[in-house]
């Protein structure tokens, strides 16, 4: 039953996942007037792709680093309720260090990104 809802609990967060990403990425259509003069406007505050994509990866950041703590939080928890189960304990240390793996590549992406950025925006100038 404990297997069945905590495969519940990663397929309900992989599904949340993949629909915030794919609001990021998906582009929105944008209707110009038609007519002489008329210009496109960038309805995002970001003036090129490397500022949004830190933008984006800063909120993904923020939204991610409460998630992750209430997953170690819940990985102490299984570590207590273990009591000394062998079995408990190797599912609690698996758990933690999923949850340790899943926010290193969370946050070696925003550093990446965020040096990545840096080195474009001083070599364009």
């Amino acid at each position: 039953m404990r297997h069945g809802a905590l495969h519940a609990l990663r397929r309900i967060l992989l599904i949340a996942l993949v629909s915030i990403l794919a609001v990021f990425i998906c582009a929105t259509l944008v209707h110009a007037q038609q007519g002489s003069g008329a210009q496109l406007q960038n309805p995002v505050r970001y003036p090129d792709i490397t500022q949004f994509l830190a933008g984006a990866l800063r909120v993904m950041v923020m939204i991610a680093l409460p998630i992750i703590s209430l997953f170690i939080v819940y990985s102490g928890f299984l570590f207590v309720a273990a009591r000394g189960n062998e079995g408990k304990l190797t599912e609690a240390k698996q758990n933690f260090v999923y949850v340790i793996i899943g926010a290193t590549l969370i946050l070696g992406a925003w550093v990446l990104a965020t040096l990545i950025g840096g080195t474009v925006s001083q070599l364009t100038g």
